[in-house]
């Protein structure tokens, strides 16, 4: 990929933020009254022609505005945005509604998968390396304008159906216990389309173990889920200690 500029990461980081919160294509215009750039509405359109020819936005054929290709949404994750961190409250809070069925295994997957499927708003995964598999959050997709078209909810809903689509993404990864965020192609071919999927693999013994995810919209809050899918991670690890 191109080397940006140091005005187009902006008006690029300001364009995914806008987009991440309204799911709809961005214009110059937008950006030139809601965002604090130091650039012309029109130097704004003409930057956002060049970052189209570099491949990091795209054309709608709805709008006139653009939004981000999952490359640019990679670039995004990796070095422009700010993690959320997680207060003391929002983890205990965390903690605190899975903590009491921590020595029930299968219980504690269960909830926890639950839990971080209500934090962020999406649909939690967990799966065992010993082939379970847990799912939660299946609702929250209906508060999302891209599976408003049918066609992109069905593709997703066979998708979490079945644990095969994510075993050779899970595989893939390896033992790597870092957080992964996998966006368009990085899925295979079952998820085509515009998802986002955000997992990291927890021990519960010295070979065995699992992961555990969020996936939904490429435009997922990555601020927020990513820190929270490394503290449920962390958390499944340190439990399993006493399994």
């Amino acid at each position: 990929m191109h080397d940006l500029t140091q005005r187009q990461i902006e008006i690029l980081k300001s364009l995914i933020e806008e987009y991440i919160e309204t799911a709809e294509p961005v214009g110059s215009e937008t950006l030139e009254k809601k965002h604090a750039l130091s650039a012309s509405p029109a130097t704004i359109r003409n930057e956002m022609v060049r970052l189209t020819n570099y491949g990091y936005l795209k054309k709608t054929h709805i709008s006139s505005g653009r939004v981000p290709t999952p490359a640019a949404m990679k670039f995004y994750v990796k070095q422009l945005m700010k993690e959320k961190e997680l207060s003391v409250a929002e983890e205990v809070s965390m903690k605190e509604k899975v903590w009491d069925i921590r020595d029930k295994e299968r219980e504690f997957l269960k909830e926890v998968t639950r839990e971080l499927a209500s934090k962020t708003g999406a649909v939690a995964i967990a799966a065992t390396d010993s082939g379970e598999y847990f799912i939660s959050g299946y609702a929250n997709i209906l508060d999302m304008p891209e599976f408003f078209d049918i066609d992109l909810t069905k593709t997703l809903l066979s998708a979490i159906d079945d644990f095969e689509t994510f075993r050779p993404i899970f595989a893939a990864a390896g033992r790597d216990d870092d957080i992964h965020v996998l966006l368009g192609e990085e899925l295979g071919p079952t998820l085509v389309g515009p998802y986002g999927f955000v997992f990291k693999r927890y021990l519960t013994s010295e070979n065995g173990g699992g992961e555990i995810g969020v996936i939904g919209p490429a435009r997922l809050n990555y601020t927020y889920v990513v820190p929270a899918v490394r503290y449920f991670g962390t958390l499944i690890s340190e439990v399993a200690r006493g399994w």
